[in-house]
């Protein structure tokens, strides 16, 4: 991943050598870097992949200058804001109003769901799941420290969140992991793992007054309009840079209505066996029942960072949306920018170095959620934080910086307190598979797959996954070392 170009206010600091992806300027980044790894990860360097690489309505992407000088709303603490790394250039269609003018990632709901899961005078149940480890269904912080292991920060309230390797799978920490609890618009990781494979990129959808119907009010939009045509491209990048939910029920119409993609988005999460999501909306606005956890988040962005176009949206700083027609019958663009504000950074808050993703939320009953992927030096982290008690401005933010710092630090210094499980369909594609333990393979545990011979692997394979448009910026490599194949995409 990459040291990500803060705004120009801070456009001096973290001038390090390049880790995932070059920083960002105003000309693209030309240097590369192979990235290195104590394990059996590929890093190879894809100069050829760059010239190659073509995205339909996506412009070099850069923080402009401009906007790093933009006055931005003061945000209320905790607030939460999607992910990314640098890549393509998109705005919202709703109104001619640059990004910044709306700080949030999506709103909270008019008001509280009664009962709703979360609420602040709770505590977490007892007999939570165990899914990737009995410590994980324990309530209260786990983890086990080794000789010269940091320790945890203090100053991190989240009610639940986890650290977890990306490549091997491991839990670093974790605080309450299975707790159910409200996701907000971490949920559109799952939308997207559901979804995102089913439509070519360049299949362009006229937008019906019936597709954006069923909204719920004060949603955060990225500006789609009825009776205008959008790529399915755009549509993704509203979901991803500015949370659109006008975007998700457009592309969920697409997928047979709200209904049936609620219902696969539950197949998907069952598949993932992130047991402890209950989905009712597509777009994570607050629903009575609907919960997730921070050990599902964590699952929901892992599988989605297998495929490239999800790495290409969920790393996209700022990008180009179409708006209406003009009198010559061509479309207006308009800038949009990321609300991840460890990717492009705030008043009061830095770029984090090396972060490349994933998604983040606010609504009323879930507060702000945070997934976030990041990495230094050769390794990667996940990092889930769920509705910070803290008061402090960019809770959310700062609490999930704390813990990817702290686990990079804590790399090869604790003992892991669980996995991140891998999905059943991808076990049982494992285990069937030619040169599998099943069918004969004398394989060990970990041995690399050999692909000149055919041989499909099992534990610990590493897989190679080119990233996206963060390939387009920089020709870096994003890996990660998943615990079952990847199928090429």
């Amino acid at each position: 991943m990459t040291q990500l170009q803060a705004p120009k206010a801070s456009r001096n600091q973290e001038r390090g050598r390049l880790s995932f992806m070059r920083p960002v300027s105003d000309a693209p980044a030309a240097h590369l870097r192979p990235g290195g790894s104590s394990r059996r990860v590929i890093r190879t360097m894809i100069r050829s992949a760059v010239s190659a690489c073509t995205f339909s309505n996506v412009s070099a992407l850069n923080v402009k200058k401009s906007a790093s000088r933009r006055r931005v709303p003061k945000r209320p603490a905790g607030l939460a804001l999607s992910v990314a790394v640098a890549a393509a250039s998109v705005l919202p269609a709703l109104a001619p109003v640059p990004a910044a003018a709306v700080p949030r990632d999506d709103k909270p709901a008019a008001s509280a769901t009664p009962g709703a899961p979360g609420k602040r005078n709770d505590a977490p149940p007892t007999g939570m799941s165990k899914v990737g480890g009995d410590l994980l269904g324990d309530a209260g912080t786990q983890a086990r420290l080794g000789a010269g292991a940091p320790v945890l920060p203090k100053d991190v309230t989240g009610r639940s969140w986890i650290v977890a390797d990306a490549e091997s799978g491991q839990v670093l920490a974790s605080h309450n992991a299975h707790w159910r609890l409200p996701p907000a618009s971490t949920l559109k990781m799952l939308f997207a793992d559901t979804v995102l494979p089913k439509f070519d990129r360049n299949e362009q959808h006229t937008v019906t007054s019936a597709d954006l119907a069923g909204m719920g009010m004060g949603s955060s939009l990225v500006g789609v309009k009825e009776n205008l045509s959008y790529s399915v491209h755009d549509l993704w990048l509203g979901v991803f840079l500015r949370s659109g939910n006008d975007a998700v029920h457009v592309l969920s119409s697409m997928n047979g209505g709200v209904a049936q993609t609620v219902a696969d988005m539950q197949h998907k999460a069952d598949d993932l066996q992130a047991l402890d999501t209950r989905v009712v909306s597509p777009d994570g606005y607050d629903a009575p029942g609907q919960v997730s956890s921070a050990y599902d988040l964590t699952l929901f962005a892992r599988a989605g960072l297998q495929n490239k176009d999800f790495r290409e949206y969920c790393a996209t700083a700022t990008a180009k949306f179409p708006g209406a027609e003009g009198k010559d019958k061509k479309r207006e663009m308009f800038e949009i920018q990321n609300t991840n504000r460890l990717l492009t950074g705030d008043f009061g808050l830095n770029p984090y170095k090396g972060i490349a993703g994933v998604k983040n939320g606010n609504t009323t009953n879930a507060g702000a959620t945070f997934t976030g992927v990041a990495e230094r030096n050769g390794k990667v982290l996940l990092v889930t934080v769920m509705n910070p008690e803290s008061t402090e401005s960019q809770a959310v933010y700062k609490e999930a910086a704390r813990l990817l710092d702290w686990g990079f630090a804590a790399s090869g210094k604790v003992t892991p307190v669980g996995e991140l499980v891998p999905p059943k369909s991808a076990t049982a594609n494992r285990d069937t598979a030619p040169g599998s333990a099943q069918s004969g393979s004398k394989n060990r545990p970990g041995q690399t797959a050999d692909a000149a011979g055919g041989e499909s692997g099992g534990a610990g394979i590493a897989l190679g996954i080119a990233g996206g448009a963060l390939v387009l910026i920089s020709g870096a490599v994003f890996l990660i070392n998943r615990r079952w194949p990847l199928r090429k995409r």
